[in-house]
């Protein structure tokens, strides 16, 4: 069967929205609720995140989110738990088609067992992993056959400092899309994406014709920046916004609708509840 997130950018190119959120934030059951209210106010694609007590790659808003998740009692067991009828619709709701995606660090996976973990991934249903921490070179000689085994995309990051022969590199081995990531920082430091060094940086990757589709992450948090973003890109990812929304309003599919609303620039639906 073809991974969901290459038929999504099979039959879409632009304008994609990936929203990002914390496995068991704010409460430990909220993961399937998010998940279906995302789905439901149209975004294109979910990342997961699995929680982990030293998330390097993230500000403040998502460490509190991960350290939250975990005093919750999260665990990639009881992720994947969560999520076992998500595509079958047997928990009574919809079955979530839009493709997933887990996001953490390389450790809780090694922990849990790469062959273990992508078996797991193909029984629920996620198409696709992004490691930050998971250096390509290791990928590819150690655990790309058992990512492809399991038909589990490995995502991979480039940044204004990667050069060009790495960015090469990426697009040749990667699969699904790349994460271009906006800036040399870590997520939610980032009030916007109009720097003129980016905006060079962004020209520079739109130039380069690269095989893969692209989404751009950090700094997106508005429908201002996420329309910026699909300028330079096929879409945006967007996250420590998402969170921050999480902890300030109620997790309602009215209220999750709002955000997804907002960052599109839609009128919000009448009938939301």
């Amino acid at each position: 069967m073809q991974n969901r997130i290459t038929r999504l950018f099979a039959q879409k190119s632009e304008q994609l929205l990936n929203v990002y959120f914390t496995a068991g934030f704010p409460s430990l059951n909220d993961t399937l609720p998010i998940l279906q209210s995302l789905q439901r106010a149209g975004v294109d694609l979910v990342e997961i995140g699995m929680p982990y007590s030293d998330p390097v790659a993230d500000g403040e808003t998502i460490q509190q989110s991960n350290g939250r998740a975990l005093s919750n009692g999260m665990s990639l067991k009881l992720l994947f738990e969560q999520l076992t009828d998500c595509r079958t619709g047997s928990s009574g709701l919809p079955p979530v088609t839009i493709p997933i995606l887990l996001m953490g660090y390389i450790n809780p996976v090694l922990q849990f067992g790469v062959e273990a973990f992508c078996q797991q991934c193909r029984e629920v249903g996620i198409d696709g992993v992004i490691l930050p921490d998971l250096p390509l070179d290791l990928y590819l000689t150690e655990y790309a056959p058992t990512f492809r085994k399991y038909g589990v995309l490995s995502i991979h990051l480039i940044t204004p400092q990667t050069s060009e022969a790495r960015i090469r590199l990426i697009d040749q081995a990667s699969e699904g899309f790349i994460y271009m990531v906006s800036s040399a920082s870590i997520t939610g430091s980032v009030q916007g994406i109009d720097d003129p060094l980016q905006t060079a940086y962004f020209q520079r990757i739109q130039a380069m014709n690269l095989r893969q589709p692209r989404l751009i992450g950090f700094g997106i948090n508005n429908h201002d920046t996420f329309q910026r973003a699909c300028r330079y890109a096929n879409g945006a990812i967007i996250g420590s916004a998402f969170i921050r929304h999480l902890e300030a309003e109620p997790v309602t599919a009215s209220s999750i609708e709002e955000f997804v609303y907002m960052v599109r620039g839609q009128a919000i639906l009448a009938d939301a509840n």
